[in-house]
C-alpha cells in the first residue's frame, strides 16, 4: 500500500485530498507540524500535502529552503504539494521555487487534486527513465529490460551496475516469477565475461539421481548407464557464467562439491580422480530463505555464506504496481511481432484494474493474461472481455455514480455532470484511439475545449492512443 500525508487543521481540505487518493493511495493526517515531522520520519510517503502556515514559511521575508530542509534532510525524494488560500498564492510559487513540487489552493478540488498528483507523476517518472536510458552503461540490447517506474527496482539495477563487472558471486532472491533468470542474464550481458557462455540450470526440475553429473559430470563406468564420459554443466562454462536457479534444492553431496568450487575454483567428475579447474562465476537464486532451510540442518551455512557474497532481492509485482504498464507495452511489442494482428494497448478500465491486482504469480502470471487477452482480443486494444472476471470487473457491474445528500443539490449537479463528463471523455477517447480531432468532432466541440477538459480531469491521450 502507497501512503500519502496531509497536514492541515482544514477537515474539509483532509477529506477532499482523501476522496480523490482513496483509490490509489492510504491517506493519514496530521493536525501540528511537531506530528507532521514525526509521521514524516517514521514513514516514506509518497505525497506530502502541508499547509504553507504549519510549514511556517508564509510572510515576504521566510526562508523558504530553510524550512523545507529537515523535509530534505529526512527523505531526499520527498514529493511536497504546498496547500494555501488564493491571496497567498505568490508565496506558494516562492515555495515551489525553493523546492515544493507544487501547490494546491483552497477550497480543495478533488480533481485538481488528482490532476496535480499525475502531472508530478509523470514528470518524475520521465525524469527517471531519461536518468536510465541515457546511462551508457547498459547495452542497447538491455534498455527494454532496465526501464522501470520503480525506486526499488531502481536500487535493484543500480546493484547490479555494481557487481556486473566484478567477479563477485551473486545470489538473487525472490518470489517465483519476479524475473530472476533475466537479471543473471543482465548481470553476465554487461560482465567481463559476456562473450563466452551463459549456462543456465535449473535445479528443482533435474532429479536428485541425475543432478550430480547434469552439474559436474561423470567418467564411463562411474554409475549404470554410464557407457561414455559426459561434460557438466561447469566444464561446459568455463570461461563464463553459470546460473543456479533453484538453489535450495540441490542435494547435500551436491552441495558439498559446490562449496569446493566457491572454495577452490576445483571439481571432480562422478568416478573421476581428475581435478579439474573450474572458472566460472557463479550466479544463484532462490524462492525460499535460505537462512532458515540453514537453521534447519537442510542447506549447509558454510555454502550459503560463499553463494551470499552480493545479495539482490527482487521485489514482488505487487509492490512495484507502476511497473504494469511498462511490462504491458514490453509484451505487446512481442506478441505484435509473432502474430498476425496488432494490439497497441489496453482500455483504461483495463488497466486500472491490472494495476489494481495482487499479481501472485508476479511477472510471469501478468505475461501469460496478456498473451491470453491478445488471442481473444478483436480490436486493437485489449478490453475487459478477454480477462477473466476475477480479475477486470465487468462494465455493467460497476458501482453507479454515488448521490450525498449531505451537500446541497447545485453542488450535487456539479457532481454528477463532472462525473458523466469523465466517463463520456474516457469512452469517446477509447472508441476513438485517442485521436484528439475525431474525438472533438464527435462530441461536437473544439480540440482546445476537448484539451481543456482532459486536463480538468487529468486524463492522459496517451492510455487511449494507437501506436505504430
Amino acid at each position: 500500500m502507497k501512503y500519502a500525508l496531509v497536514a492541515s487543521e482544514n477537515r474539509v481540505a483532509v477529506d477532499g485530498i482523501r476522496t480523490s487518493l482513496k483509490s490509489r493511495y492510504q491517506v493519514e493526517c496530521a493536525r501540528s507540524k511537531s506530528q507532521l515531522m514525526d509521521m514524516f520520519r517514521a514513514r516514506r510517503y509518497e505525497f506530502v500535502f502541508v499547509d504553507l502556515e504549519m510549514l511556517q514559511i508564509s510572510g515576504t521575508n521566510s526562508d523558504y529552503k530553510k524550512n523545507l530542509q529537515p523535509f530534505w534532510e529526512a527523505n531526499p525524494a520527498a514529493t511536497l504539494v504546498v496547500l494555501v488560500p488564493n491571496d497567498l498564492i505568490r508565496e506558494a510559487v516562492m515555495a515551489v521555487k525553493a523546492g515544493a513540487s507544487n501547490y494546491l489552493t483552497y477550497p480543495i478540488n478533488t480533481h485538481e487534486v488528482s490532476y496535480v498528483v499525475e502531472s508530478i507523476y509523470q514528470s518524475l517518472l520521465v525524469r527517471s527513465e531519461l536518468d536510465y536510458l541515457r546511462d551508457q552503461f547498459w547495452d542497447s540490447d538491455s534498455l527494454e529490460m532496465v526501464q522501470t517506474r520503480s525506486t526499488l527496482m531502481r536500487a535493484v539495477f543500480d546493484k547490479i551496475k555494481s557487481v556486473a563487472p566484478t567477479r563477485s558471486t551473486v545470489l538473487l532472491s525472490g518470489e517465483t516469477g519476479t524475473g530472476k533468470g533475466v537479471m543473471a542474464k543482465l548481470i553476465h550481458r554487461h560482465s567481463r565475461r559476456q562473450n563466452t557462455p551463459f549456462i543456465s540450470v535449473h535445479c528443482g526440475a533435474i532429479p536428485d539421481t541425475l543432478l550430480e553429473s547434469e552439474l559436474f559430470g561423470h567418467e564411463k563406468g562411474a554409475f549404470t548407464g554410464a557407457i561414455r564420459r559426459k561434460m557438466g554443466r561447469f566444464e561446459v562454462a568455463k570461461g563464463g557464467t553459470i546460473f543456479l536457479d533453484e538453489i535450495g534444492t540441490i542435494t547435500p553431496s551436491a552441495q558439498i562439491k559446490l562449496l569446493q568450487i566457491l572454495q577452490d575454483s576445483i571439481f571432480q567428475r562422478l568416478g573421476g580422480e581428475q581435478c579439474l579447474e573450474a572458472d566460472v562465476r557463479v550466479i544463484s537464486a532462490t524462492n525460499t530463505d535460505l537462512k532458515i532451510m540453514c537453521d534447519q540442518g537442510r542447506f549447509r551455512r558454510d555454502l550459503y555464506y560463499r553463494l551470499n557474497v552480493f545479495p539482490v532481492e527482487i521485489p514482488p509485482l505487487r509492490d512495484r504496481r507502476e511497473d504494469v504498464p511498462v511490462f504491458v507495452e514490453l509484451f505487446l511489442k512481442k506478441l505484435n511481432r509473432f502474430y498476425p494482428k496488432q494490439i497497441y494497448g489496453c482500455e483504461q478500465s483495463v488497466m486500472e484494474a491490472l494495476i489494481r491486482y495482487s499479481w501472485p504469480g508476479n511477472i510471469r502470471e501478468l505475461e501469460n493474461l496478456i498473451e491470453r487477452a491478445f488471442i481473444l482480443e478483436n480490436s486493437s486494444l485489449l478490453s475487459p472481455s478477454s480477462f477473466p472476471a476475477d480479475i477486470i470487473e465487468p462494465a455493467g457491474h460497476r458501482a453507479a455514480f454515488h448521490l450525498d445528500t449531505r451537500i446541497s443539490l447545485s453542488e450535487a449537479r456539479r457532481n454528477a455532470v463532472e462525473h458523466i463528463e469523465q466517463q463520456y471523455l474516457k469512452e469517446l477517447l477509447t472508441r476513438k484511439h485517442g485521436k484528439i480531432n475525431e474525438s472533438a468532432a464527435a462530441a461536437g466541440m473544439t480540440t482546445r475545449q476537448l484539451h481543456k477538459l482532459m486536463k480538468r480531469y487529468g486524463i492522459q491521450k496517451e492510455i487511449f492512443k494507437t501506436r505504430k
